[in-house]
C-alpha cells in the first residue's frame, strides 16, 4: 500500500463521515427510516476506509485527521447548507483543529508521508 492510497481511503472515510452526520441530523433522532439507513451506510463505510487507511498510517495520526477534518468539515456544512451560526469561540476553536492538523501533517515524522 502507498501513502496516496491510506490518505486516498482517509479522505473517503471523512467524507463518509461527514455525510453520515448530515444524516443523523435528517433522520430527527432516527424517526425517519431512509435518513437513518443512509446515516448506518455511511457510517459503515467511513469506518471500512479508515480502517483500510490504517493499514500503513499510525491510528494516532489516522484518528487525528480523521476526527479534526470530519469536525471542519460538518461546521462548514452546518453554516453552508443548514443555514447554522458559529460564534466567535466556535470559529476559533475550529481554527485551532485545523491548525493541529496541519501541524501533525507538516511537522510530524510519526506518520507514514
Amino acid at each position: 500500500m502507498t501513502p496516496a492510497y491510506a490518505y486516498g481511503a482517509l479522505a473517503i472515510a471523512i467524507v463518509c463521515e461527514v455525510i453520515g452526520t448530515l444524516f443523523l441530523q435528517k433522520s430527527e433522532q432516527f424517526s425517519k427510516l431512509a435518513p437513518t439507513l443512509a446515516m448506518a451506510v455511511f457510517y459503515v463505510g467511513s469506518f471500512f476506509f479508515l480502517s483500510q487507511a490504517l493499514k500503513l498510517l499510525p491510528l494516532g495520526i489516522a484518528y487525528a485527521i480523521w476526527g479534526g477534518l470530519g469536525i471542519v468539515l460538518t461546521a462548514v456544512i452546518g453554516v453552508v447548507v443548514l443555514r447554522q451560526t458559529l460564534d466567535t469561540p466556535a470559529m476559533v476553536g475550529i481554527a485551532m483543529i485545523v491548525g493541529g492538523v496541519v501541524v501533525v501533517n507538516t511537522l510530524s515524522q510519526s506518520g507514514g508521508h
